[in-house]
């Protein structure tokens, strides 16, 4: 699917929503952020030095997303400046689950603490009811209680717990906590 843009003001910033276009630039700034973001918290999927994505793999990232029916990515600007994207992907591996979506999201840490993250899982649930999910899904590492208290206040609900699902380098743990939204 693609995002129309969408403009909105938030604490004094302008804020600018919009898919990704599939070409080098936007490719090429996806990887680095990824590499960025996951070497700024223990939160995120990996490590950034397993961030491996060539420019051709997120080409076809985004283009998958663009065309899907199913799936949706949006990347957020704030003052004109990348800071972060959310998605949403439908389960449709068969008709039993169909009606759930899976939701990510993450932001450079400079753009946290300010509603940004709020906004935009507000305009992404709205995307995922309009398209009609019955079930909004995510995974929240345990720790990441700014994160956890967001999306409770957005109502989703813990649901399951995946004791030590992330092992550091460090040789400490993390659970994943699952929490569901009916919609």
């Amino acid at each position: 699917m693609v995002f129309a843009e969408e403009k909105y003001e938030l604490g004094g910033k302008a804020i600018m929503l919009r898919s990704a276009n599939a070409n080098k630039n936007d490719a090429d700034m996806l990887i680095d952020y990824l590499k960025t973001v996951t070497g700024e918290t223990r939160f995120l999927m990996c490590e950034p030095d397993e961030v491996k994505y060539t420019t051709d793999d997120e080409l076809s990232f985004i283009k998958e997303h663009n065309e899907s029916d199913n799936a949706l990515l949006i990347l957020v600007f704030v003052d004109g400046e990348y800071a972060g994207n959310c998605s949403f992907e439908g389960k449709t591996s068969s008709r039993r689950t169909k009606h759930r979506a899976g939701i990510g999201i993450a932001l450079f840490q400079r753009f946290t603490g300010f509603g940004l993250g709020r906004l935009l899982l507000e305009i992404l649930l709205r995307e995922i009811k309009e398209q009609g999910y019955e079930q909004a899904e995510l995974t929240v590492v345990g720790g990441n209680d700014r994160a956890y208290h967001l999306y409770e206040s957005l109502g989703f609900k813990e649901c399951g717990r995946i004791p030590k699902a992330n092992k550091y380098d460090d040789g400490t743990y993390s659970d994943d906590i699952l929490m569901a939204l009916p919609l």
